[in-house]
């Protein structure tokens, strides 16, 4: 009879847990999920996958405790298990930027390279808000505002941004946030904000990385 190894058998969970992020399409919707709870067809559209690969990708992470699901008559609408996903998910980004020679290449020539200024700290943003001295701008979908926003926040869709450029606040400085640190569209935003000649900069994270620095969150 073999000696139970406790430690072994722990390091084969979190293996498994390990397995279930080797997929650069669970990992987004990890990120998806980040924002608000999804059903499975969304999630579909979002990330053009078809129905039965989502629903596959989403009962590996599900069995290794990643989401969890509920069911709303014909529909399955999933979740993060909780902010430790976020944070597993912060951690691997940062281990790969620093350690791994092809993400910092990526990051440096498609994201970095996209903004030559600093970005905006969350605390620093935050006291900035409430003092008015910026407008904040969020700019996911509105499904996803009304799942959690910063406090004060303004909800301008990137794709309608151009178009809605006059509802926001005249000579103040705007600081764009999305979903996260490689989610493209803060950076899209800043640029067409500098290019009509608003002074515009980014948040350094997202909503989620946001929420999990105990920083207030709104909803509608």
């Amino acid at each position: 009879m073999s000696t139970p190894n406790p430690k072994r058998e722990i390091y084969a969970a979190l293996a498994r847990i390990g397995s279930a992020l080797s997929s650069g399409t669970r990992l987004e919707f990890l990120e998806l999920l980040a924002q608000g709870e999804r059903s499975v067809e969304q999630l579909a559209t979002l990330t053009g996958t078809t129905v039965a690969n989502t629903s596959q990708h989403l009962q590996r992470m599900r069995q290794a405790g990643l989401i969890d699901g509920r069911r709303e008559g014909q529909f399955v609408f999933y979740r993060l298990a909780g902010d430790e996903v976020v944070a597993l998910l912060v951690a691997l980004g940062r281990v790969g930027e620093i350690h791994d020679a092809e993400i910092e290449r990526l990051v440096r020539l498609y994201l970095a390279s996209k903004d030559d200024m600093e970005p905006v700290p969350a605390r620093e943003l935050l006291e900035r808000a409430k003092k008015g001295l910026v407008t904040v701008l969020d700019v996911r979908p509105p499904e996803e505002f009304a799942a959690g926003h910063v406090p004060g926040a303004v909800n301008i869709p990137i794709h309608l941004l151009e178009k809605r450029l006059g509802e926001l606040p005249k000579r103040k400085e705007v600081v764009a946030y999305c979903r996260g640190p490689y989610c493209l569209m803060s950076y899209d935003a800043v640029r067409l904000l500098r290019k009509k000649g608003v002074k515009a900069r980014r948040l350094q994270d997202g909503l989620p990385e946001w929420r999990l620095a105990g920083l207030p969150v709104s909803r509608d």
